[in-house]
């Protein structure tokens, strides 16, 4: 990788470094995925070969299930696609492996026809990921050995001579422990891939650079100066949260305590965990009561919403309550800007849209976007695409004055991060101009 070089980080392990200078916005590396799969919820949307969103797709003439741009996606897709094509067409609607059991058979067949270093390991091998399997607990052995399970069930026919147990048991852990979602502009799921030198990147609260994606291509992008000899740091989790929270998400998936300097000064964790202006003070046990109940009613909802793809519309309404009662009981001790307040709030904004009520995504969006501009770092994907959505909710409720300038601070950001020849900065700014 040009500028760049592989070296060993004290006290991370193996890592990257800048060999030159890289100035705000510019590509330090673009790496293509050694292997990737299209969720299956954005079928029809996106091609299935290069995540292409576009409205005229074919499908696939045998399971009809597979969309392309034309013959040569459906072509150069075909080696991959062929495993799940005559397995959906044997098993029709019982065909239903999770997405990263889909990654993992491609990642196998992959590797039984490449023998040489592929473009995306050109630093780092896949073979070469961490599993962590000695610091697996029983919860995530268990979902190890359902994934092995559902591999076998939906792929032994198609994929002859499987690894035997301890190998896949390996490899799905590397693949949980290294792979990365691609998602769109508003940081929706497309779907799941493995781009080997791009995990060779360390993490950091403070990342100095972002990765974004052009289809099935990562670009790697500086979102500070970045000096030659210094270490080049991708963020692996959501950054809106308090220190605490951080390190337990980061332990819990990857199997490492941070130390950077945004963890070890907390410097944002008062501002993250603003406590309302009250006439006597909330007692520090008071605090960590709601703090308990916050992280509760959140996996309450992530368990609720994990259902919502086979319930009916009435669950959308329960978890808009959730969201809003969760919001009730927190406002007697948060204020609003409260990472656990806008947690909620985010989610409310979300429900709001797929009931398309405009108006209510809209309050939300309007409560959640400075405090968001304050808590994450600068050029963050998570304040763009909450300007992108409020800018294109206003301009649907026909506030063209603020959409335009909500869309114009989306752009600012994506410049930076997705870099200026990005087609989704090509569409916002079409949008932009077709309001003059």
């Amino acid at each position: 990788l040009p500028g760049t070089e592989r070296f060993l980080s004290p006290g991370s392990g193996r890592g990257l470094r800048a060999m030159r200078h890289f100035a705000l916005g510019e590509l330090v590396f673009a790496c293509p995925a050694y292997s990737y799969v299209l969720t299956v919820n954005e079928r029809g949307a996106h091609c299935e070969n290069c995540f292409t969103r576009r409205e005229d797709l074919f499908k696939c003439g045998k399971c009809k299930q597979a969309y392309y741009c034309n013959i040569d996606c459906q072509r150069s897709d075909w080696s991959m696609h062929k495993l799940e094509c005559v397995a959906m067409c044997a098993y029709g609607e019982n065909w239903c492996p999770s997405e990263t059991v889909r990654l993992v058979a491609r990642i196998l067949m992959k590797q039984r026809v490449t023998t040489e270093r592929t473009p995306s390991e050109k630093l780092l091998l896949l073979t070469e990921f961490e599993s962590h399997l000695d610091k697996m607990d029983s919860e995530k052995d268990e979902l190890n050995q359902a994934d092995i399970a559902a591999l076998h069930h939906f792929y032994s026919k198609h994929i002859s001579d499987l690894p035997d147990e301890q190998a896949l048991t390996e490899l799905f852990a590397q693949v949980n422990c290294n792979g990365f979602t691609i998602e769109d502009e508003e940081l929706s799921h497309l779907g799941s891939a493995v781009f080997p030198d791009v995990a060779l990147m360390n993490h950091s609260c403070s990342p100095n650079v972002i990765v974004t994606y052009k289809g099935t291509l990562a670009e790697v992008r500086a979102v500070q100066e970045i000096n030659p000899g210094d270490e080049v740091f991708n963020s692996y989790i959501d950054l809106l949260y308090p220190t605490e929270d951080r390190k337990e998400r980061l332990l819990d998936s990857y199997f490492f305590t941070c130390q950077c300097t945004e963890c070890t000064s907390k410097s944002k964790d008062k501002a993250k965990m603003e406590i309302k202006k009250l006439s006597s003070p909330t007692e520090p046990e008071e605090i960590q009561s709601m703090v308990y109940y916050a992280k509760n009613v959140i996996e309450e909802f992530r368990r609720a919403k994990h259902y919502k793809n086979i319930l009916f519309l009435c669950l959308y309404f329960e978890l808009l309550e959730i969201c809003e009662l969760s919001q009730e009981k927190m406002a007697a001790i948060f204020a609003d800007t409260n990472v656990y307040m806008l947690h909620m709030m985010y989610q409310a904004m979300g429900v709001c849209l797929y009931m398309q009520d405009w108006d209510g995504a809209m309050s939300y969006g309007e409560k959640i976007i400075q405090p968001y501009s304050v808590h994450y770092p600068a050029y963050s994907l998570n304040v763009a695409s909450m300007y992108l959505k409020l800018g294109r909710l206003y301009l649907g409720l026909e506030k063209k004055t603020q959409g335009v300038k909500a869309l114009n601070k989306a752009v600012a950001i994506m410049e930076v991060a997705h870099g200026k020849d990005h087609n989704y900065v090509a569409e916002v700014k079409r949008e932009i101009e077709e309001q003059k």
